[in-house]
């Protein structure tokens, strides 16, 4: 079989020849599949769901900590948010490092650069084949993980009304369409987590830095999201942008979040793509190529310059505006009591006029250091005052919260039983439900 021979630094090959990509994407799609690891994130995303469902139904726990987690039990749209955070935080990062870390370098692994370029198939044909092969697997798993998570929380929990972020009991029908909507949001970070890999795969010549590259890269994300109150440097990453279906679940939508995330992805893509691009139509394949095996050079630059950018990011997340502040928090949670108290008093058989309304003042201090911003720890006394016939005009009643409270403005408030009861509660018809004043899941627009 003839090779192509190597163009010099810098030099442009032909443009991509159309059946030479649709060749390229054939054979990239079928050796995908024949990987076992592939088959394995198949099994994982059409059956992860059932089990992790079939596990919240035989006992009485809850993932509480995370955002709807405390709602597994009494909506299935609940069992599928749940799983979509997960999935942001740690799943995606997996897929893309396990499907796309080692699609360039095991080329350079077992030595086959000059085999698959050919005159019919340059090494433009081979770039793009590979992209839309690995694309087409992302996209499909993702999709596939929604479905399974949605069907699981339907058919092992059921269709019920959900809680929002607000506090208000939302219908099925709005919940179900949110819910959808909140995957397909997903699919450009997704997408972006992706590129990344690639960018590993192509730039180290390492299939295990490729595929470990996307989950350190999020567990650095994780650790940064802990750190710092500026907004700006948490809002450039790529983890971050799968915080955006949040604001589609209050009951005053925002959609900052979701248009910034959104364009951080795309400038990601577009960034590593282009980056490997420009890695591999330099490269020279006749002699770059020898028996030797990858080697470990490139790795270890990688992790130096990552390490000096990881601080430098870390010394950033302290700057530009704080998202998190006192007023902010204070608001929000106001909202989430007065409409959790009065899903409550609905729950128990009483009438509650709409658009009814406590008159409440609450107060919010941070932790330590940080008593009117950022994120962490915070303290909320919510100063209720209920009417009294025949009596003074008021009776003050106050409730404790401690809330955690994230850089993105969403949070988690719990309050002692002795202050709001239990985590399940009796309603009208005798049943015990989840009381809705025990955990308060909340999200307010940081910008």
């Amino acid at each position: 079989m003839s090779t192509i021979a190597p163009a010099a630094p810098g030099a442009f090959s032909a443009a991509p020849s159309q059946q030479g990509v649709r060749s390229a994407y054939a054979t990239e799609l079928y050796k995908l599949m024949a990987q076992l690891t592939t088959r394995i994130l198949v099994l994982v995303c059409a059956l992860g769901p059932f089990a992790f469902a079939a596990v919240l139904k035989v006992q009485s726990g809850t993932p509480s900590d995370a955002l709807f987690g405390f709602w597994v039990h009494s909506s299935g749209f609940a069992i599928s948010l749940v799983i979509l955070g997960f999935a942001g935080s740690w799943g995606f990062p997996i897929i893309a490092g396990v499907l796309a870390g080692d699609l360039f370098s095991s080329e350079d692994r077992h030595g086959t650069w000059k085999t698959i370029l050919t005159r019919s198939c340059t090494r433009e044909d081979v770039f793009a084949g590979k992209l839309l092969a690995v694309g087409t697997f992302v996209i499909g798993l993702t999709l596939m993980l929604a479905a399974a998570s949605l069907i699981a929380g339907v058919i092992l929990v059921g269709p019920h009304a959900l809680v929002n972020l607000s506090g208000a009991l939302t219908s099925p029908g709005r919940m179900l369409a949110l819910t959808v909507v909140s995957w397909l949001i997903c699919l450009l970070p997704v997408l972006a987590y992706t590129s990344l890999a690639i960018l590993f795969s192509v730039g180290t010549r390492n299939g295990i830095l490729g595929v470990l590259g996307p989950l350190l890269v999020a567990l650095i994300t994780q650790l940064l999201d802990l750190i710092g109150k500026g907004v700006i440097v948490h809002e450039l990453l790529i983890g971050s942008a799968f915080d955006g279906w949040h604001g589609l679940f209050t009951s005053h939508r925002y959609f900052g979040q979701l248009i910034v995330g959104s364009v951080v992805s795309v400038l990601w893509i577009v960034a590593c793509l282009t980056a490997s691009w420009v890695i591999m139509r330099r490269r020279d394949f006749l002699t770059g190529v020898s028996g030797r095996g990858p080697s470990w050079t490139t790795p270890v630059k990688v992790v130096a310059l990552s390490t000096v950018v990881v601080a430098a990011l870390a010394f950033g997340c302290s700057l530009g505006p704080t998202g998190v502040t006192a007023s902010r928090l204070s608001s929000a949670v106001a909202q989430d009591f007065n409409n959790v108290t009065l899903l409550q008093q609905q729950l128990i058989g009483r009438r509650v006029p709409p658009n009814a309304r406590f008159y409440i003042r609450p107060q919010c201090t941070g932790h330590g250091t940080n008593s009117t911003s950022g994120p962490g720890d915070w303290t909320c006394n919510v100063y209720v005052f209920l009417p009294q016939t025949n009596s003074v005009p008021y009776q003050l009643q106050s409730v404790e919260y401690d809330v955690s409270v994230q850089y993105n403005g969403c949070y988690k408030a719990q309050s002692p039983p002795a202050f709001v009861g239990g985590a399940t509660m009796q309603n009208a018809a005798g049943r015990s439900v989840a009381n809705p004043l025990f955990i308060v899941y909340g999200c307010f627009n940081i910008f």
